[in-house]
């Protein structure tokens, strides 16, 4: 009997690897909704690298050079036309996106998405998403900015149409239950971002509180800021990190910054899809949080000794 199982349990083993297909014969694509060009994404790309090489796969990762809804559609209609055997995506815009996905999800391609996407990816037939849920992290900003005696807030969207940034600053506005609104500025450029700051903050000075809903729009903030001579006097805060964010944060200019781990929604969104193309592994919770973490006084030396490459 005990020769009987043992020769069975090998049998399975057996089976069950010739099931698997090699890694090393599996391609993923990695289509963002930017390229590596700009520092948080360079992180994200970090990390997905890290994962393929850790994997032992074959990779494509790449992104349009700015926010560009159509031409990351099109890149992504590229990569399915590559017959990969799984798709990760960033889904900050379903109308553009949308039809480009479901061609995949119809081809058949396991398709995942991760950062921007954690609202709306089901509907597409997504698998599983890894990110953080942007309304939650958004709610605890708006508390901690009440507890800190913010009375008054302005949340800053740099990139109209993305829904993250949307549910990221409808989330601040319910956690401060004080008076928010929402200056869209004309693109992420620095100067566009100035232009719409300081005109708001010229012709309401009863702004207390300021959130970015991303580096694009809190540097340009902060430095007219500094410009005025109000830096560290308002409650100033961002989604996402960067070396100038940092700083700020250490020289009290800045209070919080919101840290969604980027480097671990790349690695893990290349994990997630390798380990399901090959096994069909799967985490029980759709969504695969990596956030919301908060960065402040507290954890600001560790943070800024890993900035730009994992954080």
């Amino acid at each position: 009997m005990k020769k009987f199982l043992a020769l069975a349990v090998m049998l399975i083993a057996a089976t069950f690897a010739f099931a698997q297909p090699a890694r090393d014969s599996l391609h993923i694509e990695f289509i963002m909704h930017e390229n590596a060009n700009s520092g948080f994404w360079a992180v994200v790309f970090n990390g997905a690298q890290q994962a393929c090489d850790d994997m032992g796969v074959s990779c494509n990762i790449d992104g349009p050079p700015t926010y560009d809804p159509p031409l990351h559609a099109q890149m992504i209609e590229s990569a399915i036309a590559n017959e990969p055997d799984a798709l990760v995506i960033s889904l900050p815009d379903v109308a553009a996106l949308g039809p480009a996905i479901e061609t995949a999800v119809q081809l058949g391609i396991p398709t995942f998405s991760v950062n921007s996407g954690s609202d709306d990816f089901q509907d597409l037939g997504i698998i599983r998403h890894v990110g953080q849920t942007e309304y939650e992290a958004g709610l605890g900003a708006g508390k901690r900015f009440k507890a800190l005696g913010g009375t008054n807030g302005i949340c800053i969207n740099h990139q109209v149409g993305n829904v993250a940034l949307d549910l990221r600053c409808q989330g601040f506005a319910d956690g401060f239950e004080n008076p928010v609104e929402v200056v869209v500025t004309a693109s992420a450029d620095p100067s566009d971002v100035l232009s719409a700051v300081s005109s708001h903050l010229d012709n309401n000075p009863d702004v207390d509180t300021i959130l970015g809903a991303g580096p694009q729009a809190s540097e340009p903030t902060l430095q007219h800021l500094e410009d005025i001579g109000k830096a560290g006097d308002m409650l100033m805060g961002s989604f996402d990190l960067s070396q100038i964010l940092l700083d700020g944060i250490a020289n009290d200019t800045v209070h919080f910054a919101i840290d969604q781990q980027q480097y671990l929604q790349g690695y893990l969104g290349i994990v997630t899809a390798v380990l399901y193309s090959q096994t069909g592994l799967l985490t029980g919770n759709e969504v695969v949080l990596t956030g919301p973490g908060f960065v402040d006084a507290s954890n600001i030396d560790q943070v800024r000794a890993l900035a730009g490459t994992i954080r």
